[in-house]
């Protein structure tokens, strides 16, 4: 096990704000910057910082201890009221289409980058404080967060990592011990909330509007810079910079966007804001806002009240939307390659090269060693079918057919789907015709499986690695809020345990392996939620 090292002992290199250049201005005012990859700015100072939970595993990333975490040092740094030797706290400029539009120069709002640490064994990762204060790039908004925004993020962030998705990472969770006014429904009527402070962690916070806003500008000089700065520092195998490399890094994002989008789908994830300043260049899930995860099986729903008329981002919606997406970061980086075939046949390999990800993934879910065109592409259609009958829970119902039993051929239609029972919302709406319908399609699975050749027991160890028993249902992060907000932590620290497991039984934690209950069904927070936080 690698040495712990106090805080004090982090070392920071700061690359970043080394290679690039600057914002010119020093001042802490709204404006548009140019010419520039990021501002420096300090978070503001808060009143009352209290510590509601860390992530152990984070931690050791930094080559620190729980003692460390638990210090009043550590509050005091990842609540942005004290700054340690070394650290060059900034905020990035880059731009985004937001909902299909150019939306300009957005940037970190309401983050500050602390800055960058290398740990014992030569890996950088970037502190960034998100709700630590108003920045530059935070037009018209506060630059704060809310402690229920805070809590999703946090627990959300830690939770993906455990289920195996590429993701940023959070490192701890502080309360300000101030209050900040929000109008969560848009509605006029705002009221205030405590406020709290994440520090999320990763190695690039780098998005695909970074590189949009210096060539939307023209600023190719500066877009050029970024791009080699980012090959040299994130993509070193690739090279040195050149025409040629950077295609090879555009297809290398682009693979990488696709194996993250396949695993959203596997967990049934919904992203809900797949803005461009919100995908990673590096291929992680970053930003957690209104996301949510597929309960009742429905591919057209979003978790963004914003998004609830087009359900432009909705889960059904994701592979196709991150397409758009590179579309775009195609354009920025056009400038430097000036050849659109190269880059229109990389963004076509997306979709063929995604299918072939997906494919792999759904046999997987399966059970199945393989994905056979000849049988599974019909296979799956109908399972998509089936799953829309009548209410189903996604996560309940891959959990428990790995239940089912493959190998006895002469099962009854009701022995066949009792390990199925539990993952309709209402078992009594399956009329005779959904019942038929769900058990042919069982038995299309038992013979499917049977050309495998795969035991009952392997084929369920198989897919219980794969198919998560627990995932951070909206509900369940709005318990932890609830309890949060009345100076309780404990739910959000149970959570955090909880979810470090998410495909092992935990057979003491068996109550959070429910589906939604009705009281969550139309709650605020646990069913659909807006981008204020």
């Amino acid at each position: 096990m690698s040495k712990k090292t106090s805080l004090s002992l982090l070392t920071f290199d700061n690359r970043f704000v080394e290679g690039l250049p600057a914002d010119n201005e020093t001042d802490n005012h709204r404006r548009q910057v140019l010419s520039a990859c990021y501002s420096f700015v300090n978070p503001t100072v808060v009143a009352a910082p209290k510590l509601v939970a860390f992530s152990s595993e984070v931690a050791e990333l930094l080559n620190l201890s729980d003692e460390d975490c638990q210090s009043e040092n550590f509050t005091q740094v990842f609540a942005g009221n004290q700054l340690l030797a070394d650290m060059r706290p900034h905020a990035q400029c880059y731009g985004g289409h937001q909902f299909g539009n150019w939306a300009g120069q957005l940037g970190d709002g309401r983050a500050i980058n602390l800055g960058e640490v290398v740990n014992q064994q030569g890996n950088h990762y970037v502190l960034q404080l998100k709700g630590s204060g108003a920045t530059p790039y935070s037009r018209t908004a506060d630059g704060l967060a809310v402690l229920r925004s805070s809590v999703r993020e946090f627990l959300c962030s830690e939770a993906m990592f455990h289920l195996g998705v590429p993701t940023t990472r959070a490192l701890s969770l502080v309360t300000t011990g101030e209050q900040v006014v929000r109008d969560m429904f848009y509605d006029g009527r705002a009221k205030p909330e405590p406020g709290a402070i994440v520090c999320r962690v990763a190695p690039s916070f780098l998005r695909f509007g970074s590189y949009e806003i210096h060539s939307a500008r023209g600023d190719i000089d500066t877009l050029r810079q970024l791009v080699d700065f980012t090959i040299t520092t994130e993509f070193p195998h690739l090279g040195t910079p050149s025409v040629d490399v950077y295609l090879e890094w555009f297809a290398e994002v682009c693979e990488r966007t696709a194996d993250m989008i396949v695993h959203w789908m596997r967990v049934g994830f919904v992203h809900g804001v797949m803005n461009t300043d919100n995908m990673s260049i590096l291929g992680l899930t970053i930003d957690y806002g209104p996301y949510g995860w597929l309960e009742d099986y429905d591919p057209n729903w979003t978790p963004n009240t914003t998004d609830a008329s087009g359900r432009r981002y909705r889960f059904g919606n994701q592979a196709q939307i991150a397409q758009w997406n590179l579309f775009q970061l195609a354009n920025a980086i056009y400038p430097l390659i000036e050849d659109a075939a190269p880059l229109r046949k990389i963004l076509n390999d997306y979709a063929e090269l995604y299918d072939q990800k997906w494919q792999t993934m759904r046999a997987k879910k399966l059970g199945l060693n393989d994905y056979n065109a000849a049988t599974d592409h019909s296979l799956n259609k109908e399972l998509h079918e089936v799953l829309q009958l009548v209410e189903t829970d996604m996560t309940t119902f891959y959990r428990n057919l790995a239940d089912i039993d493959c190998e006895d051929i002469q099962l009854s239609d009701k022995e066949l789907l009792a390990p199925l029972m539990d993952a309709y919302y209402a078992p009594e709406a399956l009329s005779t015709e959904d019942k038929t319908r769900t058990c042919n399609w069982l038995r299309l699975y038992q013979q499917r499986v049977a050309e495998d050749g795969t035991s009952n027991v392997i084929r369920r160890q198989k897919m219980n690695e794969i198919n998560p028993k627990y995932v951070l249902r909206n509900y369940m992060a709005q318990l932890a809020i609830d309890k949060a907000e009345l100076g309780d932590f404990s739910l959000v620290n149970e959570l955090l345990a909880l979810l470090r497991q998410p495909y092992a039984e935990q057979a003491d934690m068996a109550h959070f392996a429910v589906k939604r209950p009705d009281w969550a069904r139309d709650r605020a927070g646990c069913s659909m939620l807006s981008c204020s936080s």
